[in-house]
């Protein structure tokens, strides 16, 4: 009886730590100095550094004013080395559901950064909004608007446009340079920038109380 006991406890501890791990793909950064709080997040299978606040541009902007603004993100309070800039969309990109002149858009178009971000990393769905249907990643940002935002790439067959990722239903699509009614901004840096996180991460911390748990099991079963 009481070794069925141990088996459950260590059971719960791995499943604890797995289910806390299935979209551990993202690492908190500190970007003001303060270690206690995410100002960015590591994607650690694409690795990119994603801004937490995906509306730190604030009001919506024209593709130039974009990137003019993802650009300077070193003189608007975030630390760190320069480099920031707008997400990258590729082209041609075989996963998107159409294909047309060599361009690629629609829904399912994993291969831009946006997309990725949006189906594999926050778990979102074709047609549904982010707001709707995520995992547990999503809840690591702030202020993600459900509208288009700006990459960085412009529209091959016409340069006067530029692609642009909706999250409110994971549509690939492009719009006019300048164009601000709808698109917004969010910065990405290639690479890992920032600095590691005080706090330990909670799936330690119940790894730990797991080991007191068995520490305590056992105690019981000397006496």
């Amino acid at each position: 009886m009481k070794k069925s006991r141990i088996l459950g406890a260590v059971c719960a501890v791995i499943f604890a730590v797995i289910s806390l791990s299935s979209h551990a793909a993202l690492v908190g950064r500190d970007l003001d100095g303060n270690l206690t709080t995410a100002e960015a997040y590591y994607d650690t299978v694409a690795g990119l550094t994603w801004l937490a606040n995906a509306n730190l541009a604030g009001t919506t902007k024209t593709w130039a004013a974009a990137n003019a603004w993802a650009a300077g993100l070193d003189i608007d309070g975030i630390a760190g080395p320069d480099g920031w800039r707008l997400p990258d969309t590729l082209q041609p990109d075989s996963s998107c559901g159409t294909q047309s002149g060599g361009a690629s858009y629609g829904y399912n178009c994993t291969g831009s950064e946006m997309g990725n971000l949006f189906y594999n990393v926050l778990g979102g769905e074709s047609g549904t909004t982010i707001a709707t249907t995520h995992n547990s990643n999503y809840d690591l940002f702030s202020n993600v608007q459900f509208v288009h935002y700006w990459s960085s790439t412009e529209y091959a067959p016409s340069t006067g446009y530029a692609w642009t990722f909706n999250f409110g239903g994971g549509y690939q699509d492009y719009h006019y340079k300048d164009y601000p009614l709808t698109p917004y901004a969010w910065a990405v840096h290639s690479g890992d920038v920032g600095a590691a996180l005080v706090p330990v991460p909670a799936a330690v911390w119940l790894f730990g109380s797991g080991l007191l748990g068995l520490m305590g099991l056992g105690r019981q079963r000397r006496r």
